[in-house]
């Protein structure tokens, strides 16, 4: 019998999962950044501000971005570790890596890139100080997966660090439900002329494990000292681990 997982609200086989997330953000691709600061009204920039800064990156590390998408954390780090340091970006999906590849271009940056599954990561064991992912992981199919091979990848004391969607408190569920459903697919069909991969994006969120249960996860993948921080009233989590 095949396996199945979520895709949104929808059961799909696991299969199928990975090419249909690379559809969606092929979809959303050139209007990936705009979409964002329309969606979030620019808060998005903040969340990643604070992201970096609690990274604390340091000049000569190695850094891996998964799921980098446009770039923005892979800019920023590039910027921190130096002419020593190294900042690779990997996504799953063609299109995103070629709309981060560019903008860092633009902004005098050549960075090593790779087309991969985060499931499957073609690094050695124990290279990265640390390993990023914002706002990628709840489009995995098998989470506890791709968080155990960004903690092989990671050297002893390496970090991982996680920026994602996580659960609102509930005191703001019912005005968060009414944008996320009602309003953010419209500014998708209007905006990206694509009103599916934003209902399916709003739907991603909802079936993303909360704050504590992703905690968990993390330290079952093998990292310690494992902590969260809430931003917005839960709109968003950055959750960082340390492997021993």
């Amino acid at each position: 019998m095949d396996k199945t997982t979520h895709f949104g609200f929808q059961e799909v086989r696991e299969e199928e999962k990975s090419s249909r997330v690379r559809e969606v953000f092929k979809s959303v691709a050139p209007s990936y950044d705009i979409m964002n600061d329309l969606m979030s009204g620019g808060m998005h920039r903040l969340w990643k501000r604070f992201a970096v800064d609690l990274a604390n990156v340091k000049r000569g590390e190695h850094i891996l971005d998964v799921a980098s998408g446009s770039g923005d954390l892979a800019l920023a780090f590039a910027k921190l570790v130096g002419p020593t340091g190294r900042v690779w970006q990997t996504d799953i999906n063609e299109a995103m890596l070629r709309v981060g590849r560019d903008r860092l271009v633009n902004a005098g940056y050549v960075l090593p890139g790779a087309l991969c599954d985060a499931e499957k990561l073609p690094f050695p064991d124990n290279h990265f100080d640390l390993v990023t992912v914002a706002f990628g992981l709840r489009n995995m199919t098998h989470k506890d997966q791709a968080l155990a091979e960004m903690t092989r990848v990671l050297k002893p004391g390496g970090r991982l660090m996680v920026l994602e969607f996580s659960k609102v408190h509930e005191s703001l569920t019912k005005v968060y439900d009414a944008y996320s459903f009602k309003l953010l697919p419209k500014i998708g069909k209007y905006v990206a002329k694509d009103e599916a991969s934003y209902q399916y994006l709003a739907e991603s969120i909802r079936m993303h494990p909360d704050q504590d249960t992703l905690k968990s996860m993390m330290e079952t993948a093998g990292l310690s000292r494992v902590e969260y921080f809430n931003l917005t009233a839960g709109v968003v989590a950055v959750h960082k681990g340390v492997k021993l």
